[in-house]
């Protein structure tokens, strides 16, 4: 991938060595994303028509809405200037001090999952909700199943569908959506170094960041089209 303009440091050593920083940022974000969001989705389908659906949706629009930076500051406000539970920014490996690894994470995932778990949510209850409808759900009624066993066995399987498809487009939007997230937190992932790069006009750099975005965007959604297969056996691909 050439060499740094600015340093003449390898373009591909550099982004070797921020890589796993992203991915350990992005990974643990979409996790939270997906058990956070799936359930509370799940939640406020089976209880429509009640004052639990519109909370959980009102709390999934505020999700959605606020800007990640916002999120972000309140996040730093609330729990480390206000609490001191948790530092505001900066970055430990993992192998050094694995606790303060942990306490520098919370925060920057906590703000990258916030609007994919809001999406998740959503679409986790549209979801639901039409396959609740649809004829093999009355027949599993009818024949004397339980509502518990209905929803986990029948009706979820189905409406996953869509939703690994959001949550794989999610992912791979996460990579770009972590720029103002590794900026705010002091996170040397991939784009800080993209942003230093811009700063500097380093060309190289930046021409190696976006290709392994792009790559990698191009990868999870790989993997969510052979999830459709785990997921409903009914899919197959040859």
């Amino acid at each position: 991938m050439g060499r740094s303009l600015l340093d003449d440091r390898s373009v591909a050593t550099d982004l070797a060595n921020r890589l796993p920083r992203t991915l350990q940022l992005v990974i643990p974000a979409t996790v939270v994303a997906t058990i956070i969001g799936v359930p509370l989705g799940i939640f406020a389908a089976r209880r429509r028509g009640r004052l639990a659906d519109p909370t959980a949706s009102m709390v999934a629009l505020l999700g959605f809405s606020m800007p990640v930076f916002v999120i972000g500051m309140l996040l730093v406000v609330v729990f480390s200037l206000g609490l001191g539970w948790l530092p505001p920014t900066g970055y430990v490996p993992f192998g050094e001090d694995p606790k303060g690894f942990l306490r520098h994470l919370i925060l920057p995932a906590l703000a990258l999952s916030a609007a994919p778990m809001a999406i998740t949510m959503r679409m986790t209850r549209s979801s639901f909700l039409e396959q609740s409808s649809l004829d093999y759900v009355r027949t599993a009624r009818a024949k004397g199943l339980a509502e518990r066993s209905v929803a986990w066995r029948h009706v979820l399987r189905n409406a996953l569908l869509p939703v690994i498809t959001v949550i794989g487009l999610q992912a791979g939007s996460m990579f770009a959506g972590a720029v103002l997230v590794e900026y705010i937190f002091s996170w040397p992932g991939l784009n800080t170094l993209l942003l230093n790069s811009l700063s500097t006009r380093d060309y190289p750099v930046i021409q190696g960041v976006v290709l392994l975005a792009a790559v990698l965007f191009v990868g999870v959604n790989f993997v969510t089209d052979l999830l459709y297969a785990v997921v409903n056996p009914r899919i197959r691909y040859d």
